[in-house]
């Protein structure tokens, strides 16, 4: 563990990754967790003409897909057991083109919070070996108490 978090469900890596695995959406685009630990997620993507936008560069919103979904699985990462996670906000800049054969969203928490977690992703495009950011990203995010993630029994 790193950062100095402390998951408050010792079953935290499953809850992420089953949870993660459920989100069609990032299925429909082609998304999946690279790197899992407390407070700490990557999501990849690799490039594919359905995301692109007319440049042939990856779509803006797919690049906010994976920097909120990194963002709000790291957050996620720290929460309780009976507890669920909800973005309520965030703050995307990009600063370069989406331009790579792969992106990659690495998504920390800045700080967390009983309420509201504040979370940060970075968003990489790699290409012939080299990375450059191509976004950054300022998230706030609400923990639902009491919530179900939709493990099991649905909803």
């Amino acid at each position: 563990m790193t950062a100095g978090f402390t998951p408050a469900d010792p079953e935290w890596e499953f809850k992420v990754r089953d949870s993660f695995a459920r989100q069609g959406a990032m299925a429909t685009v082609g998304a999946r967790l690279v790197h899992v630990e407390p407070g700490h997620v990557h999501v990849a993507l690799d490039y594919s003409d359905a995301i692109a936008q007319q440049h042939g560069y990856v779509h803006g919103g797919v690049v906010g897909m994976i920097a909120d979904t990194a963002g709000g699985y790291a957050g996620f990462s720290l929460m309780a057991k009976d507890a669920s996670v909800l973005t309520v906000e965030y703050k995307l800049n990009l600063v370069a083109p989406a331009d790579g054969e792969t992106l990659v969203a690495k998504g920390r928490v800045v700080k967390p919070g009983r309420t509201l977690v504040v979370t940060q992703a970075d968003v990489f495009a790699l290409k012939g070996g080299q990375s450059k950011l191509c976004a950054t990203m300022l998230q706030t995010l609400m923990t639902m108490t009491g919530k179900s993630d939709g493990r099991a029994t649905g909803r």
